[in-house]
This record gives C-alpha cells, sequence and structure tokens, in this order.
C-alpha cells in the first residue's frame, strides 16, 4: 500500500501536468468541499437522541429495506 507521501506527490506531479482551467477550476472546488466537509460537527441533543434510537431499531432488527420503503412511499404519494 503506498503511503500517505507517495499519493501525495503523485497527485502534486499529475496537477502540474494539467493544462485545462476548468478541469482544475472542478478540482478545486472538490479539494475545498472536502475539506470543509470534514469539520467536526455539533449535535443537538435532539439529533443525538434521534441517532441512539436509530442504533436501537438496527440492533433489534427493526429495519425494512430500501424498496420496501420506496413502495410504501409510493403508495403515500399516489393517495394525495
Amino acid at each position: 500500500m503506498a503511503t500517505i507521501n507517495k499519493i501525495r506527490t503523485g497527485l502534486i506531479d499529475k496537477i502540474l501536468s494539467i493544462n485545462n482551467k476548468d478541469f482544475l477550476e472542478a478540482l478545486d472546488k472538490l479539494i475545498t468541499s472536502s475539506q470543509s466537509e470534514s469539520k467536526i460537527v455539533v449535535l443537538t441533543q435532539e439529533q443525538k437522541t434521534m441517532l441512539e434510537m436509530s442504533e436501537e431499531d438496527i440492533e433489534s432488527g427493526n429495519l425494512i429495506s430500501q424498496d420496501v420503503m420506496n413502495k410504501r412511499n409510493q403508495e403515500w404519494l399516489n393517495a394525495i
């Protein structure tokens, strides 16, 4: 497995060879957005409680498949 420094150096070399301005701008936006997403998010007590409830549902097997959820949503939308 490549080390972080090898990956970083390889990416820098590839970026230096790019001459397409639009591509570089898009890459800059991608990198900038991923950096901002890595910030710590502070949750409210209500959000923490909902996550705990979700974990309890998972542990107890109270789940439905995405297909079943899609069907329920479609039925609900058709009833409106």
